[in-house]
């Protein structure tokens, strides 16, 4: 029998015809088998298989393909924006109403790439674009001449990130310490120290017996190179907790650590 004479079935029933080979056998009857080869190849343009061997994508070039666009009423402290072309965060902001004249939001914004800080205004309301600076965590394992090397545990890939483009933060950084480096179009435009760190006294002046809370300071080497003020009963050999964003050790630190049996 001719297939093109088949009896066409209703729209609601079409898929479980497709599927009952014995059902359409009855209704045209025509043979098995070809209707059971029919079936086939219907459920192969139904249901399509896809090769295992299909093309990777990097999840970090996906991130950065990506374009973001921001009014400047949405600016907060944080926000990552592109300014003329480079990649800045927002440190502090202001939305301005004046009583004459259009708003504006008054910031002062600082460079990912060279550190420079600078204060910007923009018309309130305007399309900016947003900077899609991405953060991986990786662990820095050690110092190779002028280079410091950062591992991904996961993958094992190394990053090396030279020497006079960390700055000054390098006198912070210790091996085995974890770190967040800041991605931009698939570069790594900076680095984040932990908020703090434990650190070893190398060089300081020897404690005072019965030196309190409510004693000086003195200045103290650290195992990095690092020099902060401690107070007076820390001793050589002993540990501190620094704050990287202030550059301190506190007594109120030091103190907890010692209870804890930590130093």
């Amino acid at each position: 029998m001719n297939p093109s004479f088949l009896p066409y079935p209703k729209p609601k029933h079409f898929l479980t015809l497709l599927c009952s080979p014995a059902k359409l056998t009855e209704m045209a009857g025509i043979s098995t088998s070809f209707v059971s080869s029919l079936c086939i190849s219907s459920s192969s343009l139904l249901a399509p298989s896809f090769s295992k061997q299909s093309v990777r994508i990097s999840p970090r070039s996906n991130r950065f393909s990506r374009i973001y666009a921001l009014s400047s009423n949405d600016i907060k402290v944080g926000t990552s924006i592109e300014v003329d072309g480079a990649p800045w965060r927002v440190l502090e902001f202001l939305h301005v109403k004046p009583g004459k004249g259009a708003a504006f939001v008054r910031t002062k914004i600082r460079n990912y790439v060279n550190g420079s800080t600078v204060e910007r205004t923009f018309r309130a309301g305007i399309t900016m674009e947003e900077a899609n600076v991405f953060k991986e965590t990786k662990q820095f394992t050690y110092k190779d001449g002028s280079q410091f090397v950062f591992m991904d545990l996961s993958s094992y890939e190394e990053t090396r990130l030279n020497e006079a483009d960390m700055g000054e933060k390098t006198i912070w950084l210790k091996e085995g310490m974890d770190c967040n480096l800041l991605y931009w179009k698939d570069k790594v435009i900076d680095f984040e120290l932990p908020i703090t760190v434990q650190l070893k006294i190398v060089d300081v002046d020897p404690g005072l017996r019965g030196d309190t809370a409510q004693g000086g300071t003195k200045p103290a080497t650290l195992e990095t190179g690092a020099v902060v003020n401690v107070p007076l009963f820390v001793n050589l050999g002993e540990a501190i907790m620094v704050d990287t964003r202030t550059v301190e050790c506190t007594l109120r630190i030091v103190m907890e650590m010692r209870e804890m049996d930590i130093i």
